[in-house]
């Protein structure tokens, strides 16, 4: 289904969580599959490859009920703890309004003004600028920002990544993202278990029943079902990963949009996205979590496997259709060891340091502050 708008994008997505759990159990029985084709060649190498397939698909139809229950099993597990294990990797915390009355009041606002169920507010001790949401349902959705970008951004350039990340909630992105790991994590451990059966049989080419006679009348069959098998995992791992990527980079482009349409303020959006640029690597925080985040700096080889688009992209966007005005990059902040150097055109347009709720500036040329 196409998606032309914030609309249409929440139904599309929709539409794709479905399919992608049907995938997800197609690639399941594709690497039982497998699986079972490489028990058959290490069990007996003297026989042509029909049978290894007839043997494989036997043992296929067999494995099928317990196949499925495994794989819903780590889908209920997923379910019910993602959050958990996302916060034990990031270290997240829930905080309320007494203890972060402001950002609290942030979220709220921006939820009251479009009708929309109020996230858990949570907060990651990180100096990365960064922020994601996730969830599957409305008890489940949570909004996670780090004290790096409550301490670099101001009230309105945080108000616009929580526009950001809201947006996600309500277009569906975030059940996507969380299906695509699920997904991910499913075919991998599938893969390494197959992977680990082959290696650990000491299986040898060659070996099996004996000898030539096996060999002449065979074809050659075992060792084309073990390559078969190779192919199967691979292809499903490889497809596995493109999920994540088929999760067309648009969605960034239309969370942006969302968090204009709620905020009314495209400058703040762009000011927080340079602000954010380059300054958003979570140390030890796995690849699906930075493919929550707002920018994922791991852009991958030549930006062939980036996630996001790239800052500027999502800027040029927010100028040509929101009306956003763009400062341009911000240097990053100097080294201590020049600390002490002339102050200079980069230095100047550096981050600033002031902390996490300062008073608000004198009206620009935009509006205000």
């Amino acid at each position: 289904m196409a998606a032309y708008g914030l609309y249409t994008h929440i139904a599309a997505n929709r539409s794709r969580s479905v399919l992608l759990l049907a995938g997800l159990f197609l690639l399941i029985y594709v690497l039982v599959f497998a699986a079972a084709l490489v028990g058959e060649a290490i069990g007996d190498s003297g026989y042509p490859m029909q049978y290894y397939l007839a043997a494989a698909t036997r043992d296929l139809i067999q494995a099928l009920p317990f196949a499925t229950l495994g794989a819903a099993l780590w889908i209920a597990i997923a379910y019910f703890f993602h959050q958990n294990m996302i916060d034990a990797l990031t270290g997240g915390r829930s905080v309320t309004r007494q203890q972060q009355p402001k950002l609290y009041n942030l979220l709220e606002n921006l939820c009251i003004s479009r009708g929309l169920p109020m996230p858990q507010l949570k907060v990651m001790e990180s100096p990365a600028l960064n922020a994601f949401a996730t969830g599957l349902n409305r008890r489940q959705y949570a909004v996670t920002v780090t004290t790096g970008l409550l301490e670099a951004l101001d009230d309105r350039e945080i108000a616009a990544v929580l526009g950001h990340e809201l947006t996600h909630i309500r277009n569906g992105d975030v059940q996507m993202m969380v299906i695509a790991v699920i997904i991910a994590g499913v075919i991998g451990f599938f893969a390494e278990l197959v992977v680990r059966l082959f290696f650990n049989a000491g299986w040898r080419f060659g070996g099996g029943r004996s000898s030539s006679n096996n060999d002449k009348r065979s074809g050659g069959g075992a060792l084309v079902a073990i390559i078969l098998a190779v192919a199967l995992i691979a292809a499903a791992w490889a497809l596995s990963q493109l999920v994540r990527l088929a999760l067309s980079r648009a969605r960034e482009f239309l969370a942006d949009a969302g968090s204009v349409e709620l905020t009314k303020d495209p400058d703040a959006m762009i000011m927080a996205l340079r602000k954010i640029e380059s300054r958003g690597e979570l140390v030890g925080a796995t690849s699906a979590v930075m493919e929550m985040c707002v920018d994922n700096p791991r852009s991958g080889f030549a930006d062939l496997f980036a996630t996001h688009p790239s800052v500027q992209a999502r800027i040029d966007a927010l100028v040509s259709y929101a009306g956003g005005h763009d400062p341009g990059p911000l240097a990053l902040p100097p080294e201590a060891s020049a600390a002490e150097a002339p102050p200079t055109e980069a230095a100047d347009r550096a981050l600033p340091p002031a902390g996490p709720w300062r008073e608000p500036a004198p009206p620009g040329p935009w509006g205000p502050r």
